[in-house]
């Protein structure tokens, strides 16, 4: 077994009213401060396994991150039990580790001797991992005048060059660009097929489908499931969006068209709110005419949170022909993998 955790808790006193000044100090000297109590892990167990690549995913403040900081040693933990087995390499928070005021040089021999290279073995790797991370103009600049990108490419490239039993990963990865992201997904093949122990938090639910042998949700402090990939994806996207609501009521109705209702079926033909990393699913929308449309156009898109739009599909777009629409009668649009669905329905 890589890493064993029993009865894990953690928790943080945030205080009610903070002293920040020493006037305030002197002024007030026995004024007692109240705390409240912030339990971010509770009763935590779980197992990984050597060689196993596992994900823990859950909501912002669910307690993930400092599972991982406790894991590392960062974080003491007020109760329970940690056992790891093997050379430990964290990769958790952009700048750990590294000195601002020294150049990318001097901060891979230290942070490489950290992870438990010789000094010796680390200089023999600078040039490797100075060129992983494709900064060799920039090996005597000093790291406070590095660009966040270009801190996470050299934290990484020394991660993954100290031939690490354990790594613990946090989303910093997000910081990096495209590029850099591929380069990632490429060491996490090689490390996963050597059998390397990589512990991954993540919000990217394509990369716990792609990577991991095994996942676990966290929520609240309390791990709510461990299992295979795709059922702790399809339960982290159903706790997400369990609130969230349609917003085609806020959808302004035009003089020609109203969108009556938009909706997302599974492979089943189940209307669901979420689907599965590499699951099937179909788009539909039924629009109500107002007034007559001679040769109507009907498209629908889908955009990502960016407003970046991923998707688009439309009857003239597949080279279709709708026929023309008479007032009040009911379009529903249904598009499948290659195909347009129209049914038509007047309303009386």
């Amino acid at each position: 077994m890589a890493i064993r955790v029993r009865g894990l808790e953690k928790a943080f006193r945030i205080p009610n009213h903070r002293v920040h000044t020493l006037k305030e100090r002197v002024l007030h000297p026995f004024r007692s401060t109240s705390y409240n109590e912030l339990r971010a892990l509770r009763g935590i167990d779980f197992e990984v396994g050597q060689g196993e690549f596992f994900g823990i995913v859950g909501r912002n403040g669910s307690g993930k991150s400092t599972l991982l900081k406790c894991l590392a040693g960062i974080y003491k933990a007020d109760a329970g039990r940690i056992e790891l087995a093997g050379r430990l390499s964290p990769f958790i928070e952009l700048g750990v580790g590294f000195n601002p005021d020294l150049p990318a040089r001097d901060n891979v021999v230290i942070n490489a001797v950290m992870m438990g290279l010789t000094p010796r073995e680390a200089r023999a790797r600078f040039d490797e991992i100075i060129a992983f991370g494709e900064l060799e103009g920039f090996v005597d600049q000093k790291l406070k005048n590095y660009s966040s990108g270009m801190q996470v490419r050299l934290a990484f490239s020394v991660m993954v060059h100290t031939d690490p039993n354990v790594m613990l990963i946090d989303e910093v990865l997000a910081v990096g660009d495209a590029a850099f992201q591929q380069k990632c997904i490429d060491v996490f093949y090689r490390l996963r097929a050597q059998g390397t122990t990589i512990v991954l938090v993540t919000h990217a639910m394509g990369w716990v489908e792609q990577f991991c042998h095994r996942a676990m949700i966290i929520s609240g402090g309390y791990i709510t499931k461990i299992g295979s990939p795709t059922e702790v994806a399809r339960e982290y996207l159903t706790e997400n969006f369990r609130n969230v609501t349609s917003d085609i009521s806020d959808h302004p109705t035009g003089a020609e068209i109203r969108v009556i209702d938009a909706w997302v079926t599974d492979a089943q033909d189940r209307r669901v709110d979420t689907i599965a990393y590499g699951e099937t699913m179909r788009l539909h929308v039924s629009l109500e005419t107002l007034t007559p449309i001679r040769a109507p156009g009907i498209a629908m898109w889908m955009s990502n949170e960016d407003g970046v739009r991923i998707f688009s599909a439309g009857a003239r777009e597949d080279g279709g022909q709708l026929s023309d629409l008479e007032p009040f009668e009911r379009l529903r649009q249904r598009r499948e993998s290659v195909s347009l669905m129209f049914i038509r329905k007047v309303v009386p």
